[in-house]
């Protein structure tokens, strides 16, 4: 499996018992939904690693614990400590309207109501306080802020999301 095909899950934080079992960070809105899993890819060494799981529970909020096949002492749950844990993207609930996963716009064009059409989505930046679009037109990055106000429509036939920004914005980077 590729990390291209597949969605970041969470990141495994500490050991829950000296059987193997270890408590992952979830990042997700809505844990509940990977509560009963089967199994999941482990990022070890930049390979995914595909682990089965024996037991899992939701534990405080977005925490969950997991009992792995084949890891059963704590040197076992210590060596995969602190790595990123992955789903393929086949496991992500469809989302409609105006919703969107952020890898699942990276290549649609943006469409300003006033400006026109801005250029196309390179990445989403959600390292910043406020999520952003960063947009390349034609070699010159424009950001614009991931703001439900400013999101008009989403086109997925058409791969256009229209946008209404503040007047001048675009052009700041233009």
């Amino acid at each position: 499996m590729q990390k291209e095909d597949c969605f970041y899950l969470g990141r495994i934080v500490k050991k829950h018992s000296f059987k193997g079992e270890v408590v992952i960070k979830l990042d997700t809105d809505e844990p509940e939904l990977y509560g009963n899993l089967e199994s999941v890819f482990v990022d070890l060494g930049n390979n995914l690693v595909p682990f089965f799981i024996e037991k899992s529970s939701l534990s405080r909020g977005t925490m969950l614990r997991l009992k792995f096949e084949g890891v059963d002492s704590e040197e076992d749950a210590d060596a995969i400590q602190k790595a990123g844990v992955f789903l393929s993207l086949d496991f992500l609930p469809k989302l409609t309207g105006d919703k969107f996963y952020y890898h699942e716009v990276v290549g649609f064009n943006i469409k300003d109501t006033s400006f026109g059409i801005v250029g196309t989505i390179k990445e989403i930046n959600d390292s910043s306080a406020q999520p952003l679009f960063v947009i390349d037109r034609e070699g010159k990055e424009v950001f614009i802020p991931m703001i439900d106000d400013f999101i008009k429509k989403v086109d997925r036939e058409n791969q256009i999301i229209e946008v209404t920004t503040p007047e001048g914005l675009i052009d700041l980077y233009l």
